[in-house]
């Protein structure tokens, strides 16, 4: 199943990958595709978090996003699609809108890579602070949509990052004020943003804990390749991360 993985990089990575775990927050356009890629790169145990349905409207963008999926969970659409790639891969899941509250039970069991694909503010600066606050490695994605050009999507560390985007802008000025300015690799855009017209939407969201919760949220414009390359990037320096530190052992 995975020997073309191997021609690569070995049989012994190989096996080393199925005693990593992955926790990946958000299984949106960007989170789909970085979902898919570490599942099809061999890793044994992903912990996926999301608490939204698939629509129609997430069918342009989204991995998991089909006629077939419209209406699910989209994190029963995820364990169905990435059981299907690899019926052994180990699957925890966290259906539920993340607020910080299920840090301990999802890092519970030990975790070698976050990915952050949440696109609620409050909850991705919630995230990257408890990952710094605990020495876990993760990365993050900012500025998928409203974007075109996926040839302008770059990772660098945090610290590197110029942007004129007023939500990449207030990103960093929240992680600022948490102290995180550095080491923090990002997949970012430096494209400049660009929508037609703003949705703004206010949403009642019952958590599992039986708390009801009212976010805003402002719909982007988004296009097929952008949010894609975001989550492959992503998944692209977990791999590599994961594959230097095993060629360093």
């Amino acid at each position: 199943m995975f020997s073309r993985n191997e021609m690569y990089w070995g049989e012994d990575f190989q096996e080393y990958l199925k005693s990593v775990h992955i926790a990946l927050f958000g299984l949106g356009g960007v989170g789909g595709y970085a979902l898919e890629a570490l599942c099809r790169a061999g890793v044994g145990n992903v912990t996926i978090v999301d608490f939204d349905t698939v629509s129609k409207s997430n069918i342009n963008r989204q991995i998991l996003a089909l006629n077939s999926t419209a209406g699910q969970k989209k994190t029963k659409a995820a364990l169905e699609r990435i059981k299907d790639i690899n019926p052994d891969i180990n699957v925890r899941v966290f259906d539920d809108f993340y607020d910080g509250s299920q840090n301990d039970e999802i890092f519970s069991c030990g975790v070698d890579f976050t990915v952050d694909a949440i696109d609620t503010l409050r909850a991705k600066i919630g995230l990257l602070k408890y990952c710094r606050e605990n020495n876990i490695n993760v990365v993050t994605s900012l500025g998928a949509g409203n974007r075109l050009d996926a040839s302008k999507l770059v990772l660098t560390d945090i610290s590197q990052i110029k942007s004129n985007c007023s939500f990449i802008k207030n990103v960093l000025l929240r992680l600022k004020k948490e102290g995180i300015e550095t080491n923090l690799p990002v997949v970012w855009s430096m494209e400049r943003p660009k929508s037609l017209k703003k949705v703004k939407t206010v949403e009642k969201i019952l958590k599992n804990s039986g708390e009801e919760i009212e976010i805003t949220k402002f719909t982007p414009a988004s296009t097929p390749v952008v949010p894609a390359l975001s989550g492959l990037l992503c998944a692209n320096y977990v791999i590599n991360f994961l594959y230097c530190k095993f060629g360093s052992n």
